[in-house]
């Protein structure tokens, strides 16, 4: 795309790179011409969405559909369970589970005979038979409301004209050509958006604390440090649309009087860098980054900083020590970033999926957004929905909407017929939320107000296989592992709590253990010098609180109700054995003994309860207890 110099030649940039995205639109019906979009996102890349396209591009040629027919990539669907996914526009026909082979059918048969592969189309396990074309009749996408995601799945995120032809740069030309930097700050301010990256503060209101520091140097920064177990909801807006990712912190730097912008992303990232640095050399190419931007006096410039896979750099201000080549330790507050950061300069700090709501609220007006979501939390919200849950994959789902519709209707309920045990909700530092509490709205508060938190959006549920004691042990573990032992009461404390957990799921706890657990992990709460540190104890705490019959179980019955925790099981060998002898020769202990066709038996004192001879039983005669 050649140099754009002002709000009109960026209009007529659009007006020419319209007809890109003529065959995906709604009302485009045109059986003229075909294109196929498959999904580039991490994901489907890991199960071969790269071969899949070589193949569509080779099978077209080869049936000379040139003219008739194009692929190529777009951002992540989300529908990640069903996944590699090609969609062919205008047909609106949705293709799941797709393979590299899956290519010639495709083209000879949907391109070439117009007739839809129906082996490939979705179907809904609720009605077994019942497949689907259409991406908007499926339960997965029917409550969903894409706007931080609004591209991904539209466009292909390596090509600055598609962006531009999708309403891209519109909202960074609204504010530099109509509006000043104190009236952006109050469209921000009264769309309600809040920080997406886990704390939910307004993002209009920080901004305005840095746009009330002196003239001088400030400085602008993303935070692309995506660590939390289960989540990929910023790496796929990155792989998906990182214009818009862009676009969002060129119009925060306006607000606030920044000229210098960094984005903190992790190196285990490859695709998301990759897209992202071209996606910064398009847009410095086309004049939409560097000196006098669209024609006005605004300039502004970024690069990439590279994470080294630390958890503890998502905290703000461990993030920015990070950058300025320092040890990534969180420092006291205040002073707040917005007042000193980055090298003692104002610096603003918004992560990824807050940055990507941004062109859009000054696009359509920040009333359009205010009226989605709910009455304190506006907007849509993206989780990484993930765990023993039928459709895993990436939602992005209006605030407001209550955890059960998310599970049941978007997720399509537990697998393999399970019950529903919790839903674990922010990542490390989040709670664990019961069953009976599934009816609770999606929101800052309300989510708060049972122990838990918004997060950056992990929710990963667990059914009745999971050990509650042994599901927080296993939080803690991270945390522990990824604290940075700056204060005593993260580095010492939440080491306490885990030998606590550790002795409970050994049989060994006391009911003291209990009260230490709930003081313990109250005190690190309030004395921890970050939100790492103060928020390890929820998992802890929420689980001590909606399943403490689970703890009394463990720590009065020396019983894990789940069957998980190896030191309180027994292995028993029913009379449905057939003695076939299978346990007996795959028992690592030598601990099972019996004569052929008769039924064996296992020595308690010998067994090491590895749970081998389970899994080796043809008949499943081997039970824990």
């Amino acid at each position: 795309m050649k140099k754009i110099a002002s709000y009109a030649e960026l209009n007529a940039a659009r007006a020419a790179c319209k007809p890109l995205l003529a065959l995906r639109e709604e009302n485009t019906r045109s059986g003229q011409k075909r294109e196929l979009l498959v999904c580039g996102g991490t994901g489907c890349q890991s199960s071969e969405s790269a071969a899949i396209l070589e193949n569509l591009h080779r099978e077209i040629l080869a049936a000379g559909l040139a003219d008739k027919a194009s692929a190529q990539i777009t951002g992540c669907f989300g529908f990640c369970e069903k996944g590699p996914i090609v969609k062919i526009f205008p047909d609106d026909v949705f293709y799941t589970e797709v393979k590299p082979e899956d290519a010639r059918e495709i083209v000879e048969s949907h391109l070439r005979d117009n007739a839809v592969v129906r082996r490939l189309l979705y179907e809904d396990p609720a009605h077994p038979g019942v497949l689907i074309e259409r991406q908007s009749d499926m339960n997965f996408y029917k409550k969903q409301l894409r706007i931080a995601l609004e591209n991904c799945g539209r466009i292909n995120p390596e090509l600055i004209e598609e962006y531009v032809a999708a309403e891209g740069y519109q909202g960074l030309a609204r504010c530099l050509d109509k509006m000043t930097p104190e009236e952006v700050i109050k469209e921000v301010t009264d769309s309600g958006l809040s920080g997406r990256g886990g704390a939910g503060f307004p993002t209009g209101v920080k901004w305005a604390a840095a746009a009330a520091q002196p003239e001088g140097k400030k400085y602008m920064v993303c935070n692309a440090d995506e660590g939390d177990p289960g989540a990929f909801m910023d790496r796929s807006i990155l792989e998906g649309d990182p214009h818009s990712v862009i676009e969002g912190m060129l119009i925060a730097a306006y607000a606030f009087g920044a000229d210098q912008g960094f984005v903190y992303i992790r190196a285990e990232y490859p695709l998301a860098i990759r897209r992202l640095s071209l996606a910064v050399e398009q847009a410095r190419a086309a004049g939409l980054l560097g000196r006098n931007i669209l024609g006005s006096s605004f300039s502004f410039d970024l690069e990439l900083k590279y994470g080294a896979g630390a958890f503890v750099c998502g905290e703000e201000t461990a993030l920015l020590r990070s950058i300025e080549g320092g040890r990534g330790e969180p420092t006291p507050k205040p002073p707040f970033p917005a007042e000193q950061g980055l090298w003692h300069k104002p610096t603003i700090i918004n992560n990824v999926e807050t940055l990507a709501n941004v062109p859009k609220i000054l696009r359509r007006g920040a009333g359009w957004f205010s009226g989605i979501g709910s009455e304190k939390s506006k907007g849509t919200k993206v989780f990484a929905l993930a765990g023993k849950i039928n459709n895993v994959g990436l939602v992005e789902v209006p605030m407001g909407i209550t955890l059960r519709e998310i599970i049941y209707e978007i997720g399509g309920g537990i697998k393999n017929g399970k019950k529903l045990k919790a839903v674990q909700t922010g990542g490390p530092s989040g709670g664990c939320i019961s069953e009976e509490n599934m009816d609770i709205k999606i929101d800052y508060q309300s989510l708060s107000s049972i122990g838990s938190m918004m997060g950056s959006g992990g929710m990963i549920v667990m059914d009745e296989d999971n050990c509650m004691v042994d599901i927080a042990k296993f939080y803690l573990e991270f945390t522990m592992d990824e604290s940075c032992g700056k204060c005593t009461p993260c580095r010492v404390g939440n080491l306490r709590l885990h030998e606590i957990l550790d002795e409970i799921t050994k049989g060994l706890g006391t009911p003291e253990h209990l009260e230490k657990l709930r003081s313990l992990g109250q005190i690190i709460q309030d004395t921890a010098l970050c939100a790492l540190g103060q928020t390890a104890p929820n998992p802890v705490l929420s689980t001590m609180r909606f399943f403490s019959q689970e703890y009394d179980a463990h720590v009065y019955e020396k019983r894990c109700p789940a069957g998980v925790c190896r030191e309180l099981l027994d292995f028993f060998i029913t009379e449905a054995c057939i003695g076939c002898g299978k346990c007996l020769k795959n028992c690592p202990a030598s601990c099972i003994g019996g004569e052929r066709k008769q039924r064996h038996v296992i020595d308690p004192g010998a067994c090491i309860k590895c749970g081998t001879c389970a899994g080796a039983c043809p008949v499943k005669a081997i039970i824990r207890k």
